[in-house]
């Protein structure tokens, strides 16, 4: 039996017409089809189909023999790419982290500083809570990472972007309807704190509260951004969040600048210095390149909504 035997019964099967198996799928001729398909049925042993007036339809032994032949093509056309695959020289491998949510702004600023390599490489991209993006550089699962200053030994950061911090409130709330909002205005019980792991944000925002004599109680807490704006959506509770959000906000939560001197947070790019990966030198030597294409975009940004 040769593969393309079932190839031909797969593509009779999955038409149901002989006609149109042999003219769109198959681009032979229906005699030569017909042939094959009756020297299948030969060295199998059974009828696969049975024919009508109106069509090919498949037997019960047909419908049992098809799983397997689609089976034995799968691992057949699986055999020949991991063949390919081990005879084509291995790509250098650049793995590149995000703290989730902002591979959608500076993916596009990393793809372009690396654009003349990424053919030669197999490059990976994954996202993570920010001090899991350090941790993951630390331990040299990934080569850079886009996060937090998050001190862990061995890892150098590069600052490469300031974000305003905004207020980050359901549409219908009445703060909503102003473009800047006095943190002072906020009700202390409606704000969303923060857990332990964006600690970094944490800090910054008690900081900034604690400055301007505000004291705030939460009732909820948010572990990353998408946990803010699902509770801001649900409980119509307000809480303060980076600008690179704002894109990702959807339609019946708002953003609003914060009224005087807004706190901001620091976006950095982290990287092991003893890495001797040749793709994170080039990077590294581009880095410029990739803070200017960053700034040259319009911004900061304003409210949304």
């Amino acid at each position: 039996m040769e593969l393309r035997h079932l190839r031909y019964f797969v593509a009779i099967a999955e038409t149901g017409s002989l006609t149109v198996a042999a003219e769109t799928r198959l681009h032979t001729a229906q005699p030569s089809l017909s042939r094959q398909l009756r020297d299948l049925e030969h060295e199998v042993g059974v009828p696969l189909f049975t024919r009508s007036a109106r069509g090919i339809a498949l037997t019960p032994a047909g419908r049992a023999f098809l799983d397997h032949a689609r089976l034995a093509l799968g691992q057949a056309a699986e055999a020949v790419a991991a063949a390919r695959r081990a005879a084509r020289p291995p790509k250098t491998s650049f793995s590149v982290g995000f703290l989730t949510g902002q591979e959608v702004e500076w993916l596009p600023h990393v793809t372009h500083v690396l654009r003349s390599q990424l053919k030669e490489i197999d490059f990976r991209v994954t996202s993570d809570f920010s001090p899991d993006v350090a941790r993951a550089v630390q331990r040299g699962e990934i080569d850079l990472g886009f996060s937090r200053i998050e001190p862990q030994p061995d890892v150098r950061y590069r600052v490469i972007a300031h974000e305003p911090i905004l207020a980050i409130l359901p549409r219908e709330h009445p703060l909503a309807a102003r473009d800047e909002i006095d943190p002072r205005e906020l009700d202390p019980a409606a704000f969303i704190g923060y857990s332990d792991t964006p600690h970094v944000l944490r800090g910054i925002v008690d900081r900034y509260l604690q400055e301007r004599g505000i004291r705030v109680s939460p009732s909820h807490v948010l572990d990353g951004f998408a946990t803010g704006i699902s509770l801001v959506a649900s409980t119509g509770g307000v809480t303060l969040l980076p600008a690179y959000v704002e894109r990702l906000l959807p339609w019946s939560v708002v953003s609003r600048r914060l009224r005087g001197n807004a706190p901001v947070i620091e976006i950095a790019a982290g990287y092991r210095a003893d890495n001797p990966s040749p793709v994170l030198r080039s990077f590294l030597d581009r880095i410029e390149e990739l803070i200017a294409s960053h700034a040259a975009m319009p911004g900061p940004p304003g409210p949304r909504g």
